[in-house]
């Protein structure tokens, strides 16, 4: 029988306004996700220390265990990454605003992004998308795509299958995720009926408390060794006005959100959960940029050179690359065709040694947007809104 997992349901009793944050889950299951975080914190520390204690004994370690311990370590950042854009959530204090986004061309433009994560997997993602258009918070849609296919990709055993439509009355957007969460070849193993522990991550956390929060409705039924995901949008943009139910006709704007009670707090961060990828050659300037952009809660990976940078983006793309000027050659000029060629719309930030004009990348002749050193701190944050915001 198939059993939904649903959100709480007191949460979706009546829709919230625009600049609310819908009631989440109770204390208890916010103890619940406290204490998965925990676990998926420890669980790869705690391995990653078993070969540390190895190293320091024997003074080596071979290739394989040094890959593990890189693993274990990453695991637990993500984790924790994930812990802080869960308690952004939590926090009850996210400025959302409703702006008309084409949510096709969004989710295409996700999918584009990770086409070289699912090809290096060989995950094939089959997409049967209808062109719709939806009100939402654009920073907190761009966040759901990503962790949707932050959890499918880590749990499927086949290909992931997106589909995106009207329900049939009252007519809302729906984009429904559908992939086998255990191999075909297990389906006769008594222990095929045991739902993986993967599923209920914090990655499914992360997925859940985002729409629960956008207002997003997620159902899931796990049946049979296959996951279905479907989330519905409350507020779908229509062709025609005066249309009933919660379609918005497209001439209709929203009214300007009313101030809140309380003054913006370091949770309400438009680009929490971007990835940000930074390229210099010198500590102190790695240093400078990574503290610039410390307060947008962004995910950062810093390399010290091209061919480190190649490596990393030939695994999967960021959201964006901010990088040194005087790595300005021919190894960039083959990562900037080939990244360009793959998404017209990536952003590469260039920070110059000498005093210049801050220029975005629209203003540019070759899309590069360039920003002086001197002014990283006051600059860098705006420049990373305006540039990994231009799909929205």
């Amino acid at each position: 029988m198939v059993k939904p997992t649903q959100p709480n349901t007191q949460a979706l009793a009546s829709p919230a306004a625009a600049n609310d944050v819908a009631a989440g889950p109770s204390h208890t299951q916010w103890g619940e996700i406290v204490q998965l975080l925990g676990a998926e914190i420890a669980g790869p520390l705690s391995s990653a220390l078993e070969r540390i204690h190895g190293l320091v004994s024997t003074g080596q370690i071979d290739r394989q265990n040094l890959r593990a311990l890189r693993d274990s370590v990453t695991q637990a950042r993500e984790a924790g990454m994930m812990g802080q854009q869960l308690a952004r959530l939590a926090s009850g204090r996210l400025r959302l605003t409703r702006e008309r986004l084409h949510l096709t061309q969004i989710l295409r433009g996700v999918l584009t992004q990770r086409s070289r994560e699912t090809q290096s997997r060989g995950i094939q993602v089959r997409q049967v998308l209808k062109p719709i258009e939806v009100m939402a918070d654009g920073s907190l849609l761009f966040g759901l795509l990503n962790a949707l296919m932050d959890w499918a990709l880590a749990n499927t055993h086949s290909s992931i299958d997106l589909r995106l439509d009207l329900t049939s009355w009252p007519a809302k957007a729906r984009l429904v995720c559908r992939f086998a969460h255990r191999s075909l070849e297990m389906s006769d193993d008594p222990r095929s009926k045991e739902m993986p522990e993967a599923l209920n991550s914090l990655r499914w956390r992360l997925v859940e408390q985002t729409a629960i929060t956008m207002g997003v409705l997620p159902l899931r039924e796990d049946e049979a060794g296959i996951t279905v995901l479907t989330l519905e949008f409350p507020h779908t943009v229509g062709d025609e006005p005066g249309l009933s139910g919660d379609i918005v006709p497209r001439e209709a704007r929203w009214e300007p959100e009313r101030p809140q009670d309380y003054m913006p707090s370091s949770n309400s961060k438009p680009l929490a959960g971007s990835h940000v990828l930074i390229i210099a050659q010198t500590r102190d300037l790695r240093v400078q940029i990574q503290a610039a952009v410390q307060h947008m809660g962004l995910i950062v990976d810093v390399v010290g050179g091209m061919e480190e940078a190649t490596q990393f983006c030939a695994e999967g793309l960021p959201h964006a690359i901010v990088f040194e000027s005087a790595l300005r050659g021919p190894d960039f000029d083959l990562l900037f065709e080939d990244v360009m060629r793959e998404v017209p719309s990536f952003s590469f930030i260039e920070v110059m040694p000498d005093p210049h004009m801050t220029q975005l990348s629209t203003a540019t002749a070759d899309g590069l947007a360039r920003i002086s050193r001197q002014h990283l701190v006051d600059a860098l944050p705006s420049v990373l809104l305006f540039e990994l915001s231009k799909e929205f």
